[in-house]
């Protein structure tokens, strides 16, 4: 009886598996990423792996009604007993709880962008200082200088900068939700001294 539930459970996590896989690597490959992004596309090769060894064990256990590998598949049959049942419906379950997550978070679940490019990265660390840093370097050299206009100016610019940069970031992380009112509020108030 508990071969049943098993062949049910892998049935399952074999296909959606198999579907998480394509999702990745086909996002991967589609965004030219294969060989830049090595985590996603070892993440969909473990997925793509996995789906293969619940598939193997799916037809391990369906084999005998199929008229095929009766001795494998009779073994495989009485190896499974309740407990590796509820663990392979469990792991059915988490899969099924990934595809449901995709429907919430939307584009952070479509493949390539689920992994942070590190090219990425770097790039907005770059303009971070292009625009933030740079700015601010400005600003303290002019107080230095004692030419407070100047610096009031490469202030001002820095923080207009400064806002356009948080603000692309939260939108590119939320993607058309984009930041509403009270999404920013701090937990705690900043002090000027």
């Amino acid at each position: 009886m508990w071969w049943k539930v098993d062949a049910l459970a892998n049935g399952l996590i074999m296909v959606a598996y198999f579907g998480i896989a394509a999702v990745i690597l086909r996002s991967l490959a589609r965004n030219g990423q294969l060989r830049a992004n090595k985590l996603g596309t070892a993440t969909g090769i473990i997925f793509l792996t996995c789906g293969v060894g619940h598939g193997l064990h799916l037809e391990h256990l369906v084999a005998p009604a199929l008229g095929f590998g009766h001795a494998s598949g009779m073994a495989a049959r009485a190896a499974v007993d309740w407990h590796l049942a509820i663990w392979d419906l469990l792991t059915a379950g988490v899969a099924g709880f990934y595809w449901s997550l995709r429907r919430i978070y939307g584009p952070l679940m479509r493949g390539a962008k689920l992994f942070e490019d590190l090219e990425e990265r770097q790039r907005q660390a770059l303009e971070i200082n292009d625009r933030i840093v740079q700015g601010l370097v400005v600003a303290q050299a002019a107080l230095a200088y004692d030419q407070r206009e100047l610096s009031e100016e490469a202030l001002d610019r820095t923080l207009v900068a400064a806002r356009e940069l948080i603000s692309d970031l939260l939108v590119q992380a939320n993607d058309e939700r984009g930041v509403r009112p009270g999404d920013l509020v701090r937990d705690v108030a900043a002090s000027v001294r």
